[in-house]
């Protein structure tokens, strides 16, 4: 049970937590409960999205309602549910772990290029633990979405609360800079930096700062720049689907 009690004592006292479970690698327990907990949000909304209201809309875009019979309409509709449940299934069996590794080779490089040093097991123990708020967002998620009777992709960012892109007034582009400051991500955030320092012996300052500019450039990549250019919906972390 150790295993798993270390890491969730993270979530609890991050300063002291922190350094016990990097010191013991404990990237497992962490890395399970991320991929169950984001299989289970995916699931819960493909289970309650309205495809058919959102491949009608598509279709229309597209031009292409018209030409289809009602049954073609109906098979599409199907399609797009059955890749939904898939999709969201192995967003948490595939994506995240694939995530997980890449984000360790970042935290590599970036330890290499600041001229320290740290096992690529203790790094990946950083990654893995610092993503736990990620895997409690997606949690949350999957109850609030079960007790919704349809969900559609517009009300995911407005289900959790969560960011300061929840504010009416404020423009669709502003809302989207807006979405950086979201409380489960910079959670996520401030335990990669304590957990980077604690793996490295960077001052716990300097890798706070660290982790900050490079949320802010994965943030910049995967919500800004690849929706601009039609190739993302967002960042792939608390806050989207």
């Amino acid at each position: 049970m150790t295993s798993l009690a270390q890491p969730a004592r993270v979530l609890i006292d991050p300063v002291d937590g922190m350094g016990a479970a990097i010191e013991a690698r404990r990237w497992g327990w962490p890395l399970v409960l991320l991929c169950l907990c984001v299989s289970l949000s995916g699931t819960a909304f493909s289970l309650k999205w309205d495809a058919a209201a959102a491949t009608v809309q598509q279709l229309q875009a597209s031009g292409e309602l018209s030409r289809l019979s009602e049954s073609e309409i109906t098979d599409k509709i199907q399609i797009a549910s059955r890749k939904g449940l898939v999709g969201g299934i192995a967003k948490g069996v595939f994506v995240m772990p694939v995530g997980v590794l890449l984000l360790t080779a970042v935290l590599w490089f970036s330890a290499w290029l600041f001229g320290v040093r740290a096992p690529f097991g203790r790094l990946m123990a950083v990654v893995a633990i610092a993503m736990m708020p990620i895997a409690l967002y997606h949690l949350i998620f999957a109850f609030c979405v079960s007790a919704q009777h349809t969900m559609s992709e517009a009300r995911v960012t407005s289900l959790i609360p969560s960011s300061l892109a929840v504010m009416g007034s404020a423009s669709p582009k502003l809302k989207t800079l807006l979405g950086a400051v979201d409380f489960f991500n910079l959670w996520s955030v401030g335990l990669a930096g304590l957990g980077f320092s604690s793996a490295t012996g960077m001052r716990r300052g300097r890798a706070l700062l660290l982790m900050a500019v490079l949320y802010l450039m994965f943030f910049g990549v995967f919500a800004v720049g690849l929706p601009s250019m039609g190739g993302g919906a967002g960042a792939p972390m608390a806050g989207g689907k």
